[in-house]
């Protein structure tokens, strides 16, 4: 028996193991997930919505420097308000809302701190467009199909390929990473000012290819810096240089259906599509699986009511960050939307 076959033995034990009850300030008992040093109190439904707003899929999720939480979601059909954007404070108290243009479309989200100001960066994919806008949702740039790129060029048949983009990563010189994970899993790389540079990628499970690059970050943890790609449909991440060159392979095994990434003090956080969300060390070696169900019941609970979701258990992760207290915000890809906050308690 390998060392990596008894690791994800134990791991699969731990995720199933029922939940350890705690009580809160209400008496209320809360699930907690993890174990050890990686300990999380499960909140379901955090932050207050007002009444004209009903979440559709809750996409993405970041907080800000002053610890202020942006949930982009799609819009529930009944909801009074179309905006895709919400934001709280810390203590979940909504701030206030903005983003109709991306209903529908709301998806990848990312946050980069630039001199002073904040900025949020985020993918539509129902318009097929990526753009910069500040926190209040005013546009700076955005940028569509990337005609420029030999790459979307027209077959021999004469039809556009598709494109729509999911999420993306700004290394620190300001480039940005564009996973076109809905369209045809290439990544298309831009200046500061949202301007195409070069694309690498496409479709496939060869080295260098993808299938789906649903979530991507720049990973600063190792000797050199790489661009880590969630190379979901493959069940694997993939690294590249910063000028796109296939470097590894990893974490196959240990993901299922990987979505995105946020850090921590050296640790990686993945959500994953089928029903957990992992915490990795700097070898991406696994310290954690949280909120795992395994009872494979995702595809059809994540279009369930609220009531029939599991307490302590995910149902479809496809965004989560921490604060910077290591507190962890999750959003699920299902038709109610749900946001959990994972609190820090070791």
């Amino acid at each position: 028996m390998s060392a990596n076959f008894t690791r994800r033995t134990f791991m699969s034990a731990v995720a199933a193991a029922p939940a350890v009850l705690a009580s809160d300030k209400s008496g209320m008992k809360r699930p907690v997930a993890g174990s050890g040093a990686h300990q999380f109190e499960v909140i379901h439904d955090w932050g207050e919505l007002p009444k004209t707003i009903r979440y559709g899929n809750t996409h993405g999720v970041c907080v800000d420097s002053h610890g202020l939480v942006y949930i982009h979601h799609t819009v529930h059909a009944t909801s009074e308000s179309d905006d895709t954007m919400v934001v709280f404070d810390h203590k979940g108290k909504f701030v206030r809302s903005w983003g109709r243009e991306f209903k529908g479309g709301a998806h990848g989200l990312t946050l980069r701190k630039e001199g002073r100001d904040e900025y949020l960066y985020l993918c539509d994919t129902k318009r097929a467009i990526v753009g910069k806008y500040t926190l209040k949702g005013e546009k700076v740039w955005e940028v569509g199909y990337p005609e420029q790129s030999p790459a979307y060029k027209p077959g021999d048949d004469g039809k556009q390929k598709k494109y729509s983009p999911t999420n993306l990563t700004i290394a620190p010189n300001g480039d940005i990473y564009v996973g076109d994970g809905y369209g045809s899993s290439y990544i298309n790389v831009y200046s500061p000012k949202g301007e195409w540079k070069f694309t690498f990628g496409g479709k496939g499970k060869d080295v260098g290819q993808l299938d789906c690059p649903h979530g991507i970050a720049f990973d600063g943890r190792g000797a050199e810096p790489r661009i880590l790609v969630a190379d979901r449909s493959n069940r694997r991440f993939q690294y590249f240089s910063l000028d796109g060159k296939h470097l590894a392979f990893g974490a196959q095994g240990d993901v299922k259906l990987p979505c995105h990434f946020d850090q921590y003090k050296g640790m990686l956080l993945v959500p994953d599509l089928e029903a957990r969300v992992t915490l990795m060390d700097k070898e991406n070696k696994v310290l954690a699986q949280l909120c795992d169900d395994e009872s494979n019941t995702w595809g059809k609970l994540r279009k369930e009511p609220r009531d029939k979701f599991i307490p302590g258990k995910f149902v479809c992760p496809h965004s989560a960050c921490f604060d910077k207290d290591g507190n962890i915000f999750v959003v699920e890809w299902v038709e109610v939307g749900r946001v959990t906050k994972l609190r820090r308690l070791a």
